[in-house]
């Protein structure tokens, strides 16, 4: 079903710019583009509708049609899933489990040393630790005599 109505919509796109562009314009003699209409009616005279302007109308209606078909046959098929990767659940993230550093231990960073901006090699230094002074203070354990 889907098939046939995408074949269908394809066929009156095509047939629908055809006849928009075989169709001349109502004002396309030199006095239209000096703003000389044949009368003074807002859009201009109205002549009796051709074979063109039928069709026209016709082939905008048959695709507004099936537009609106397909939509409403793809919403309603659907995929199974769920709208958005936001609706999906997934496990959450643990961060890895290793042990903090405390005050006062050291930890390995790598630096790289360098000279006037040109870069040298890699080395690896170890680093105190220093509290965070941002970090409100934990409680003492208790049997920890208080100062």
């Amino acid at each position: 079903m889907v098939i046939l109505l995408t074949v269908i919509h394809v066929i009156v796109c095509l047939f629908l710019v055809v006849v928009v562009l075989l169709q001349s314009g109502k004002a396309a003699d030199l006095a239209g583009a000096f703003g000389g209409m044949g009368s003074q009616t807002v859009f201009g005279p109205r002549g009796s509708a051709t074979v063109l302007s039928k069709a026209t109308t016709i082939a905008a209606a048959l695709f507004m049609v099936t537009s609106l078909s397909l939509s409403i046959l793809a919403t309603r098929a659907g995929s199974g899933s769920s709208g958005t990767l936001l609706d999906k659940k997934h496990a959450p993230i643990q961060a890895p489990t290793q042990a903090q550093p405390q005050p006062g231990q050291t930890v390995p960073i790598e630096v790289q040393t360098g000279v006037d901006g040109k870069k040298g090699e890699k080395q690896q230094v170890n680093a105190p630790v220093i509290p965070n002074p941002n970090q409100p203070k934990t409680a003492k354990p208790p049997g920890q005599p208080k100062k």
